[in-house]
């Protein structure tokens, strides 16, 4: 059952607690950290020592897709830019700024539009700015005007019959895909705020945490695998959002049993094949690596672990989102 709650399912040590820094996170480490074991490593450098085995799930053929899946993501830099991607639209101007009847109103037609340019679902919150990145990749503060007031949450869905494969290429190229459709629905639901006359900030795991965010606006709960739980699709969902001063209406965050669930599940711990995931009981606020931040009540994923395990596999892996309960809940129920 879900129930709606007035304050977030989570808890956070104020005293303990800091904007995360972008550097600290695990594909950032690799491109500055000398002395890690993974400093300098690309993901797919071994591919093709895998390929070259023979395994179903790892040939030529399906390498070339999942590398191909990541096109939009990587190729389209106006997914994310924080400025109109082109010279002002002289029939909007001439329009002007559109005056929504009340943000329950707009924001109605916001996630309509999210949900036409590819979002599965789809949440509004305030913007906690908690969340917000201290510093990106470059090591540049991040400062968010005061006028961005709301964040719109946008889960792509992924093919879960895929990610029932991992954690071979199949697994990989949905992956991929899930990118490459956070690019698309991110980068138009930017365009279409501004069209309207408002400022908008498009990411996809830049500027700031997205579970947090996903959170705040309903759209489910972390889970034992640090992912993501939503009702509708499990974990098998990839995340992206819009920051924008347009006046919107934030939505209740859900609790609907995950934390009581995960205590007694440890289908994704027990089945990680990088040892990555907490098998203790509860959650604590101990942290398992260095790319986890301080001060938040959860299991701790060792996020190290899982990407020297990525390394060896030639691609990524989603173990943990394929033996969910609650990804093959939704496939059973599609």
């Amino acid at each position: 059952m879900i129930t709606k709650l007035d304050h977030p399912p989570y808890t956070i040590d104020p005293n303990v607690h800091a904007r995360f820094d972008e550097r600290k996170t695990i594909l950032a480490r690799r491109s500055w950290e000398a002395s890690a074991d993974f400093y300098g490593q690309p993901l797919h450098q071994n591919a093709p020592h895998v390929i070259a085995t023979n395994r179903r799930g790892y040939s030529r053929l399906e390498y070339a897709r999942l590398r191909a899946a990541w096109t939009v993501h990587d190729h389209f830099g106006g997914a994310f830019a924080w400025d109109a991607l082109d010279a002002p639209d002289p029939v909007a101007q001439e329009l002007g700024r559109y005056r929504p009847e009340s943000p329950a109103q707009i924001s109605a037609q916001v996630k309509e539009t999210a949900r036409m340019y590819g979002a599965a679902l789809v949440g509004i919150c305030e913007l906690d700015r908690r969340w917000v990145y201290s510093h990106d990749r470059e090591g540049n503060p991040i400062d968010i005007p005061p006028e961005y007031r709301y964040a719109v949450v946008m889960a792509i869905a992924m093919d879960a019959e895929a990610i029932l494969r991992s954690p071979t290429y199949p697994a990989a190229v949905a992956t991929g895909i899930g990118y490459s459709r956070m690019a698309f629905a991110t980068g138009c639901l930017a365009e279409f705020i501004r069209s309207l006359g408002y400022k908008a900030i498009p990411m996809g795991n830049d500027t700031s945490l997205s579970i947090p965010l996903a959170i705040d606006a309903g759209l489910g709960e972390l889970g034992r695998s640090g992912l993501l739980v939503t009702p509708q699709y499990g974990p098998c969902v990839r995340l992206c959002k819009v920051f924008t001063d347009l006046p919107l209406e934030p939505d209740p965050p859900i609790e609907f049993g995950i934390t009581r669930f995960c205590k007694a599940c440890n289908r994704c711990s027990g089945n990680c094949p990088a040892d990555a995931i907490s098998t203790e009981r509860e959650p604590s606020y101990q942290v398992a690596c260095r790319s986890n931040n301080h001060g938040i009540l959860r299991w701790a994923v060792n996020v190290e672990k899982c990407y020297s395990f990525w390394l060896e596999n030639g691609a990524s892996c989603a173990n943990c989102m394929r033996m969910c309960p609650f990804t093959r809940r939704a496939l059973r129920a599609s």
